[in-house]
C-alpha cells in the first residue's frame, strides 16, 4: 500500500494519542472529518493500523521479573524453526520473540512472577524438545527506555 504525507500524518498523530477523537484527528492533519475517516478506515482495512491499545505500567500492578533470553537451536532446518516458533506462540509469559541473524537464532523477552517461574518456563521448553542447543539468560535490572512508537524518521521516510 502506498502511503502519502497525509496518511503518515494520521499515523504520527495516532501514535502520539490513539484515543483522540476523529474530529481532533481531522484537525491535526488538516482534513475534513469525512476525508480523514475514509483514510483511517483504509489504513485499518489494509492492515497498516492493526489495533489500538493502552500502555500499562506493569510495576503499578505487581512487581514482575523481566528476562531477555538468547536462544540457539541445534539444527537450522525450516521445520526446526517452525516447531520452535509454534511452541513460543503458545506461551503467554513470552511477550516478545525475535528471530535474529548471526550467532543467536532468537531473542525472547519473558515477564514472569519471579526467577523461579522463569526457570520453570525454560525447563518446560527444554522438556518439549524444541531443539534448543543453548540459551543465555539476562535478568533486566532496570528499564531505561521502552517505546512502541515508530521514530519520525521511519514515518517520514515511508513516502
Amino acid at each position: 500500500m502506498k502511503l502519502d504525507k497525509i496518511d503518515l500524518k494520521i499515523l504520527a498523530a495516532l501514535q502520539r494519542d490513539g484515543r483522540m477523537t476523529k474530529i481532533r484527528l481531522a484537525e491535526a492533519v488538516n482534513l475534513s472529518p469525512t476525508a480523514c475517516w475514509e483514510r483511517l478506515s483504509r489504513l485499518e482495512k489494509s492492515g497498516v493500523i492493526t489495533g489500538y491499545t493502552a500502555r500499562i505500567n506493569t510495576d503499578r500492578l505487581a512487581r514482575r521479573t523481566a528476562v531477555l533470553v538468547e536462544i540457539r537451536l541445534k539444527s537450522h532446518q525450516q521445520s526446526d524453526f517452525d516447531r520452535f516458533e509454534e511452541a513460543i506462540l503458545k506461551e503467554p509469559a513470552i511477550v516478545s520473540c525475535d528471530a535474529t541473524g548471526g550467532g543467536v537464532d532468537y531473542i525472547l523477552k519473558i515477564i514472569s512472577e519471579d526467577i523461579d517461574a522463569y526457570q520453570r518456563l525454560i525447563d518446560k521448553l527444554l522438556r518439549l524438545d524444541l531443539g534448543i542447543e543453548r540459551y543465555f539468560t539476562y535478568v533486566i535490572t532496570k528499564n531505561v527506555k521502552t517505546s512502541d512508537l515508530l521514530p519520525s524518521i521511519v514515518i517520514e521516510g515511508a513516502v
